[in-house]
């Protein structure tokens, strides 16, 4: 089979389409063949190989181990299952996280798989694991009447929070950059600031606080965003700055050990059971997926370069078959 493979840690140009084996399957395992792989933030950190701690989910610290294929969010058809699989059999369509995306087929853990709704394309389906089931664990405890602030609001996860917020009663504000403000009011956010033109130190100063601040952006001082809770207030940190060691690390212990139980950090666990959820949501109309651009499979290694880049708006869909 054809497969995104990364040979060297840096750049877009250590990946390439290469004809490399199936994936071999373990028990409880499904063999999938891909229709839609989505793109995340994550790619490009195992792209570029930094921080140094992501090396190990790539299989090597001086190079990704021999054969390692991008990409972790997929939709397709099931092909094969292996061992005691009772959910899923040949011929399901399913969205899922699986460790090998880009590629003809992939192996999927059946627990991280998920059935994909009758009128789900599976450009749609692609973009929900990974984004979407962190988007959905981070604002799980959302209360309506709430007021939630969510910065980076037009990224793959920030362009999915704002609307599960929203779904679950919220008052949401978004921030984003200025190209960006006409979307957010399409997906039904009604307050979006112009990151270009407000701080958020700006918005405290005016009076607006708020219950809980999802910040996926990481560009703002710590403290701005502390003054910007109401008592009680909650701030979730999931990304930042922090090099080539350390990452977002460094920037997420330092609002922690300064901001006590104000500040909690966030890291998602993949599951069927919230990608079932979202793909409901979508399937209803309650949310939708953002798709920046969709690629084939032959411009799998300019998708991930686009990811690469940044200023991504919602997500990077590789269109593999079908």
């Amino acid at each position: 089979m054809r497969a995104l493979i990364q040979t060297a840690y840096g750049s877009p140009a250590g990946v390439a389409l290469r004809d490399v084996p199936q994936p071999r399957l373990k028990d409880g395992d499904l063999l999938v063949r891909v229709h839609a792989a989505g793109l995340n933030a994550a790619d490009r950190f195992l792209l570029r190989g930094e921080p140094y701690a992501v090396r190990p989910l790539a299989g090597g610290l001086r190079r990704p181990r021999a054969g390692f294929v991008v990409g972790r969010a997929v939709a397709g058809r099931v092909e094969q299952v292996r061992g005691d699989v009772h959910d899923f059999a040949p011929g399901d369509d399913v969205l899922a996280e699986s460790p090998s995306a880009v590629g003809e087929f992939a192996r999927v853990p059946a627990r991280l798989a998920a059935p994909m709704p009758t009128g789900l394309s599976y450009a749609e389906a692609a973009a929900l694991p990974v984004a979407g089931t962190t988007a959905l664990q981070s604002v799980r405890g959302v209360r309506p009447g709430q007021r939630v602030l969510v910065t980076g609001a037009a990224g793959g996860v920030g362009s999915f929070a704002v609307q599960l917020a929203t779904a679950r009663g919220a008052d949401v504000t978004a921030v984003c950059a200025g190209r960006n403000v006409a979307m957010m009011h399409a997906l039904g956010i009604e307050h979006v600031i112009d990151y270009e033109r407000a701080t958020v130190a700006d918005i405290a100063a005016f009076g607006q606080v708020f219950d809980m601040i999802l910040d996926l952006a990481g560009n703002y001082p710590l403290a701005a965003l502390r003054q910007a809770l109401a008592p009680g207030g909650t701030l979730v940190l999931s990304v930042g700055t922090g090099g080539r060691w350390l990452g977002p690390a460094r920037r997420i212990l330092a609002g922690v050990i300064t901001g006590g139980r104000r500040v909690r950090t966030f890291t998602a666990r993949p599951n069927s059971a919230d990608l079932t959820e979202l793909a409901s949501m979508v399937a209803t109309g309650r949310i939708r997926p953002v798709i920046d651009r969709t690629y084939s499979f032959d411009e799998a290694a300019s998708a991930l370069d686009r990811i690469d880049q940044g200023r991504v708006d919602g997500k990077i869909i590789v269109k593999v078959a079908g």
